[in-house]
């Protein structure tokens, strides 16, 4: 440190402190103030400093008073340490001088403990036989003290024993069989004592004092047991029988005792009572909550705090009934073999879980048990899941879910495969189908989505998860029986086909099919509404993949119903366009009058149905139509195309309002059969404004192909051939790059024609 520099800082700082109070001429008479108040300043921190030192210096004087006082202790210590020494070295000597001493002092010991236990010695028979008659006179406590007393002699003769250089194992023998009877009368106190304890829950009821005794022994006990344990640590002796655990051996009783209450439980099997099991939950149900009532206001005050006793109850309960519920559904019966489970484990695992079984079990594991009617009811207030855990495993709880699944699969699988062989003889059958509202069905559907309802509500109860799998396999299932129901449509009408004369009402019963497809279709969506969760996307593809098969089979049998219709008009389609068609109005007429006839049928589909029939009959009778317009077999002059235009659109006309006739409440705009009109137009065209027709029409209808257009134009023989094909060509490279916007344009692509005209 630089004592110069600090001066100097010093008289810097004064300096500037100085020119900071005297900056005004009127600050100079205070000069005199200014110089008292620095000097007091200045006595006070030398007042300070003095001080300080004064305390240094009075703390260094006391330590170096201490460290001579310790010096000294030192040095008195090493000197009495050294005498220590030097009498030490005569201790060998005493001590072999003291051997006799020694000897005549275990003497004496041994003489004295004899003494002192000598009329026990003496009187072990009369001991015993006073205990055992205490025992059975119910004088516990009195009898204990015997017992203790005959223990306690034993004990400490065996201990002088145990303590002598010398020991001779035949002396223990001796003394170990002359107190013998001692065990007799401690196992027949510990049996007493089981009994006692394996019916806590009726004494409890009406001699609580009776329980309480027994737990005052049962912690003498105890402590005796800890005594002995401490002992041969100290001195390597334990005492015979010692340590007892009697606390441990009254749990095991009174677990047990708990199994042994469930056993009496039983009432009937599933032969006496198809409700056996709900009714066996319930009556568990019952004596688990009533008993742990007892336990919490009768027993509770009897135990010792320490022993917990009604958590340990809750214990018991808990992992009995999670023994029986875990292992009852999977184990096989010959594995039972030496294994200790409830009563009700060996008949069910023998007889198994059935239908609404599974539910039972799940709703009372997850719900029941632990819920308010059980551990959660007001009188118990019991989280059972801290404080042992859940009731079955997670594998466990899996499996029991899977087998309940799968048990419903295979009632999905049996039932609908019933139903579609049930509904497959019904199509052969004499009898006309069911009507609801006028409308053909079966109850198939209704009764499906019902059973599906059902079982979905049934796993409601239980959690959501559980009902989401059931109903993505519900959906499955119903898929499949779609699949199944699909294969038995095309058989129906594949075998119809081949000889219409053998079912009698196949028109009836495609009727129905169709009316059950949209059934089915809509019956899901509502399933769908109801359970499926908006968050969920996964299997989703399975619901559509079950709409997609029903509305397949919808039309399908929509197509079978027409297909018949017009394989009875096919003759009178042969008819058109021909010259027998110019001058007659019959096969139009007998094509009306047949699609009246099987529209009759027809009304007995549903709306949604009847719509789709009448779209669908529409655009097949103008397919119809237009194929026999191009199949070449009329041609005719320019000038009587005109007539034949006109009764080509009165006959389009004549289509159209037979349509509104039979079905006035569905709109008929954009029919197809504005493409009759459309078409017949071309006819009668300008053959110089023919390119401007055409691209108008290609534009709506970029499905006509050249040798649609050419085949129109085969009727006017007067237009060459080249002539309309160099029209028809150029009228077509413009129509690359055109997309349709006319619905009907697929009618085209469905034309074709196996001849070519050029």
């Amino acid at each position: 440190m630089d004592l110069q520099q600090l001066e100097e800082e010093a008289r810097q700082a004064a300096l500037k402190d100085i020119q900071n109070m005297l900056q005004r001429p009127g600050q100079l008479e205070k000069v005199e103030q200014y110089r008292h108040r620095i000097g007091r300043k200045k006595a006070s921190v030398e007042a300070l400093l003095k001080t300080g030192m004064q305390n240094q210096l009075e703390g260094v004087r006391v330590g170096l008073k201490q460290l001579e006082t310790c010096m000294q202790d030192v040095r008195e210590v090493r000197r009495r340490m050294d005498a220590v020494e030097r009498l030490l070295e005569g201790v060998p000597e005493v001590y072999d001088a003291l051997e006799v001493v020694r000897e005549e002092n275990t003497k004496h010991s041994q003489y004295a403990t004899a003494m002192e236990n000598l009329k026990h010695i003496f009187n072990v028979d009369a001991s015993v036989q006073k205990t055992m008659a205490l025992i059975d006179e119910d004088k516990l406590l009195n009898a204990h003290q015997c017992l203790s007393d005959l223990e306690n002699s034993r004990d400490d003769l065996l201990y002088e024993l145990h303590k002598q250089p010398k020991q001779h194992a035949s002396d223990k023998i001796t003394l170990k069989r002359h107190f013998e009877k001692v065990d007799t009368v401690s196992q027949a106190l510990e049996k007493k004592i089981r009994l006692i304890l394996s019916r806590t829950l009726n004494t409890v009821r009406k001699k609580p004092t009776v329980i309480v005794t027994a737990l005052r022994i049962i912690e003498r006990e105890e402590k005796n047991d800890q005594f002995a344990v401490q002992q041969q640590k100290v001195t390597g002796f334990l005492p015979p029988g010692r340590p007892k655990a009697w606390r441990k051996m009254i749990m095991d009783v009174l677990q047990a005792a708990v199994i042994t209450r469930i056993e009496g439980s039983k009432l009937e099997e599933r032969a006496d009572n198809k409700m056996w099991l709900v009714r066996d939950l319930e009556i568990l149900r019952q004596i688990i909550l009533e008993d742990l009532r007892v336990v919490k206001s009768l027993c509770v005050p009897c135990f010792p705090p320490h022993y917990d006793i009604f958590n340990e109850y809750v214990k018991f309960y808990h992992e009995g009934l999670s023994s029986y519920v875990s292992n009852f559904p999977f184990i096989p019966p010959l594995l039972l073999i030496g294994v200790s489970l409830f009563w009700q484990l060996d008949n069910i695992v023998r007889s198994g879980l059935e239908g609404n079984e599974y539910v039972s079990m799940l709703a009372w594991v997850t719900h029941t048990y632990p819920g308010g009617e059980l551990m959660s009811h007001p009188d118990l207030s019991v989280d059972v899941h801290k404080l042992a855990g859940p009731l079955l495993r997670q594998e466990h709880l899996k499996s029991l879910e899977n087998e309940y699944l799968q048990n419903m699969q295979r009632n999905y699988q049996e039932w609908m495969t019933k139903a579609a062989q049930t509904e497959k003889q019904e199509w052969f059958s004499e009898m006309v189908p069911d009507q609801d509202e006028h409308y053909y069905h079966t109850s198939a559907p209704v009764i499906i989505f019902q059973m599906i309802d059902q079982h979905l509500q049934v796993t409601n109860t239980i959690h959501q998860e559980l009902t989401f799998k059931a109903l993505v396999m519900s959906i499955q299932q119903v898929e499949i029986f779609g699949q199944t129901y699909l294969k038995n449509v095309i058989e129906l009408k594949e075998h119809h086909f081949r000889n219409r004369d053998q079912i009698k009402y196949f028109t009836h019963f495609i009727i129905t099919i169709v009316n059950n497809s949209q059934q089915m279709v809509e019956l899901a969506q509502q399933m769908k509404q109801l359970y499926w969760p908006k968050s969920r996307t996964d299997h989703y593809e399975d619901f559509e993949k079950l709409l997609a098969t029903f509305q397949r089979i919808r039309a399908h049998a929509a197509n079978y119903l027409l297909e018949e219709a017009f394989l009875d008009m096919e003759c009178h389609f042969n008819d058109l366009f021909t010259v027998k068609w110019l001058g007659s109005s019959i096969a139009v007429d007998t094509i009306c009058v047949t699609l009246d006839d099987y529209f009759q049928d027809y009304n007995h589909l549903r709306p949604a149905n009847f719509e789709m029939v009448i779209n669908e009959a529409q655009k097949l009778l103008a397919k119809r139509y237009i194929r026999a317009l191009l199949s070449k077999r009329l041609s005719k002059p320019r000038v009587e195309c005109d007539a034949i235009t006109r009764k080509i659109n009165q006959e389009a006309k004549r289509f159209k309002l037979f349509f509104e006739k039979i079905a006035p409440k569905i709109s008929l705009s954009d029919s197809p059969l504005d493409l009759i009109a459309t078409l017949s137009a071309l006819l009668i065209s300008d053959i110089e404004l023919l390119i401007l027709d055409l691209h108008t029409l290609l534009g709506s209808y970029p499905s006509l192909s050249e040798d649609h257009l050419v085949r129109l134009f085969y009727i006017r023989n007067d237009v060459k051939a080249a002539e309309v094909r160099e029209k028809v060509q150029d009228a077509m490279k413009s129509k690359k790059s055109m997309v349709s916007i006319a619905k009907q344009d697929c009618i085209f692509k469905e034309i074709v024609f196996s001849d070519k005209l050029w």
